[in-house]
């Protein structure tokens, strides 16, 4: 059910929740813009409650800035637990993973989950390497899916009364091409996804060019959804 009113005045994370058009600008598939912005949940031990805050690139990378905000403010004790969430609108780039995993290697008790809305220069084999390695280290990296933007719209954006459930719907298409791309970078596979931006129409245009060991090494239900292989039909 829809609220008839925006986050409530007394909720302290409204002073830290992005405006509509910042989420939309940020988080839409398609717009390739420089700058990142992360969101992000923190959540210590088997408490319930869960801190949320936002940050974008400044001088340095969105992600960089967050592992230097947080290890300044925050005095670790190795039996405590600590789970991070992001959501960034872009996937870090090689540095950024390395510093990533630098940053959780010191601190063992950290758990944390990424969500990218797109793959930064996924063409580029340091960054796809820095990613693959991100993951074979431990961390969950995965595709933003509806579930997360509806997540996110609602604990991250500062919406107008009434409009709680009507978070931006891009194409599920686009975000199963990002995966597709994203498993091929686990994989250690060459890139299947090719993305240019047109400047007379500002279109973005999504290019597949699979090749066998695409076929033979992602699983079905990713080539499925994508269009890159069609479902079996028995006929009787």
């Amino acid at each position: 059910m829809t609220s008839e009113k925006g986050p409530s005045t007394g909720d302290g994370t409204l002073r830290r929740r992005i405006k509509p058009w910042e989420f939309e600008m940020f988080f839409d598939p398609r717009e390739l813009r420089k700058e990142t912005c992360l969101l992000y949940e923190i959540k210590w031990g088997t408490s319930h409650r869960i801190w949320r805050n936002s940050g974008q690139n400044t001088t340095k990378h969105a992600e960089v800035n967050f592992i230097e905000k947080f290890t300044s403010e925050r005095n670790f004790s190795p039996s405590v637990s600590c789970s991070i969430t992001w959501f960034l609108s872009w996937s870090p780039c090689w540095e950024c993973s390395k510093a990533i995993r630098e940053f959780l290697s010191q601190h063992p008790n950290v758990i944390l989950v990424i969500y990218v809305a797109r793959l930064f220069q996924h063409m580029d084999q340091q960054n796809r390497e820095g990613l693959r390695d991100l993951v074979l280290s431990g961390v969950t990296v995965q595709i933003m899916s509806v579930s997360e933007y509806g997540h996110c719209w609602r604990n991250f954006v500062n919406y107008p009364p009434g409009e709680e459930a009507r978070w931006p719907r891009y194409p599920p298409l686009w975000m199963m091409l990002y995966a597709l791309e994203l498993h091929c970078i686990i994989l250690g596979l060459p890139p299947c996804l090719k993305i240019s931006r047109r400047r007379q129409s500002q279109l973005t245009l999504f290019n597949l060019t699979p090749q066998n060991c695409h076929y033979q090494m992602i699983p079905p239900h990713i080539l499925l959804a994508t269009g890159l292989i069609q479902p079996y039909v028995t006929w009787r």
